[in-house]
């Protein structure tokens, strides 16, 4: 009988050091919890984080998204290029890309997406002061009102030329066309602004001559 008694209090002891134990655990499982849920709200301060960066994301890539209006990186020499003439909801207007870029022997398709616009080269034939290379051919797409309406030209002589829309040049409705892979010394068109054109104008081929010096690696001299 006292071995029995033994015995069972030998299991009561064990049974109840199991049940401080698990107990023991239980406690440590809500702080785990607890700790848990402040890591949920560091995540959840990471996702206000990632939300922030989403927005900083969203917002240049909506400045990108302003590229949509011509500014922008000028890639490589293509065998074709797309430019758009747009008139914009609120009357501004503009070529979409600013500068345009094809290989020696390329062509330039000019699209009306808005308004009525032409494209016309910088060039004593179109009565202004020439900005294309020498020797090179001139061109005037004429006015164009048709949306969808298309023009090309082919650009065989390699350099860097400015062109114009003739209803809205002084408002800075001017762009560029890279061809090949030219020396940017030397160019009629990067020389400069003319200087009986308006501050508007000069302003803008200013800003055509930078994306276009860049283009072609070399620092605005």
């Amino acid at each position: 009988m006292v071995q029995l008694s033994s015995a069972a209090a030998a299991v009561g002891l064990a049974g109840c050091s199991n049940a401080l134990t698990n107990s023991g655990e239980s406690d440590s499982d809500p702080t785990g919890t607890s700790e848990g849920a402040d890591h949920s709200g560091d995540e959840d301060g990471h996702g206000d984080g990632g939300d922030e960066h989403s927005d900083d994301g969203g917002d240049e890539h909506s400045d990108d998204g302003h590229d949509d209006d011509g500014h922008g990186a000028v890639g490589e020499p293509t065998a074709t290029a797309a430019v758009e003439m747009i008139t914009t909801d609120d009357g501004g207007t503009h070529f979409a890309p600013h500068v345009a870029r094809v290989e020696t022997g390329g062509t330039v398709t000019w699209t009306l997406e808005s308004g009525s616009h032409n494209a016309a080269a910088y060039h004593p034939d179109n009565d202004q002061p020439q900005l294309v290379p020498d020797g090179a051919e001139p061109w005037d797409s004429g006015m164009i009102s048709e949306h969808g309406a298309t023009f090309e030209h082919t650009f065989e002589t390699e350099g860097v030329y400015h062109y114009y829309c003739m209803p809205h040049e002084s408002t800075g409705m001017i762009g560029s066309v890279i061809v090949g892979e030219p020396d940017a010394h030397g160019q009629p068109a990067l020389e400069g602004p003319p200087a009986d054109k308006p501050e508007a104008v000069r302003e803008k081929i200013t800003e055509l001559n930078e994306m276009c010096n860049e283009a072609l690696g070399h620092g605005h001299d």
